[in-house]
């Protein structure tokens, strides 16, 4: 996987990488053979990605008679990205990064980047313009091109309390400290949100029902959208105040109205 500087080489490799690929970024065209040999002495390596780009330039002179030994030995197949100027100007405009090149602006860079990955370009099986092409678009255009299935979406949803900190993993958060509390009834504040006591207390609540009804629909409209969009996980938080009741509950629930969607779930309780 090769390419100008901004074309979109990181989304694609990270997209065959999730399909199953073992990949390596930034290798220098010698030790290519060595790095695919390695690799596949593991018996669940099948398919091999390397990343070729600008910051090789030195190593660029020997790429020729490296593929040349690689194309005797696998199956090799050369993606090589680009886009056109005002397209690569915008985008590094976008991320404020410099240019790999650091010439004396990111025009001059790119036409001069252009011209020394040329010999890659001649070599490439695929030539893909990226221009009018979203992330996305572009790592389905990839998983489509190798007939990859991509990668395999997951769902965590995790129980916590608040009183211990949000859990910086959590993509969508919901606040479950309204529901009635079963820390404040005796024979039930030592027991968890697993012990069937606690489960009956919460959930025999009407709000608490409608509580799990809505969120679960909520999700189930929006994972497909997630993975549409190419997350390859989504982690849902449910908290109470201790996480130790009311959130477990809660989430345990929900997980198993999602498991219609046919995606792996785990459930965590951080807290209890």
């Amino acid at each position: 996987m090769t390419g100008l500087s901004g074309s979109g080489k990181t989304v694609a490799l990270r997209a065959i990488e999730d399909s199953g690929f073992f990949s390596a970024d930034n290798l220098p065209p010698q030790l290519m053979d060595q790095f695919i040999r390695l690799a596949t002495e593991r018996k669940d390596v099948k398919s091999v990605g390397i990343g070729i780009d600008i910051r090789e330039k030195e190593f660029i002179p020997e790429f020729e008679s490296a593929v040349e030994s690689l194309r005797d030995k696998y199956n090799l197949l050369i993606i090589f990205l680009e886009a056109d100027r005002d397209a690569l100007i915008r985008r590094y405009k976008e991320t404020r990064r410099p240019h790999p090149l650091a010439g004396p602006s990111i025009e001059a860079s790119i036409e001069s980047e252009a011209q020394i990955l040329e010999p890659l370009r001649a070599h490439a099986d695929r030539v893909i313009d990226t221009t009018n092409m979203s992330p996305h678009q572009l790592r389905e255009h990839i998983i489509s091109l190798l007939g990859l299935e991509g990668s395999v979406f997951h769902l965590t949803v995790m129980s916590f309390g608040y009183k211990y900190s949000v859990p910086q993993t959590a993509d969508l958060l919901f606040d479950a400290r309204f529901l009635p509390n079963p820390f404040f009834v005796p024979e039930l504040k030592d027991l968890c949100g697993r012990d069937e006591p606690v489960r009956d207390f919460v959930i025999g609540n009407e709000v608490s029902r409608e509580f799990v009804r809505r969120i679960s629909e909520l999700l189930n409209f929006l994972i497909p959208l997630y993975r549409k969009e190419g997350k390859s996980s989504l982690t849902i938080g449910i908290g109470c105040t201790g996480g130790k009741h009311r959130s477990p509950v809660i989430a345990e629930l929900v997980a198993l109205n999602l498991k219609g969607l046919g995606l792996p779930i785990s459930v965590v309780h951080r807290d209890m």
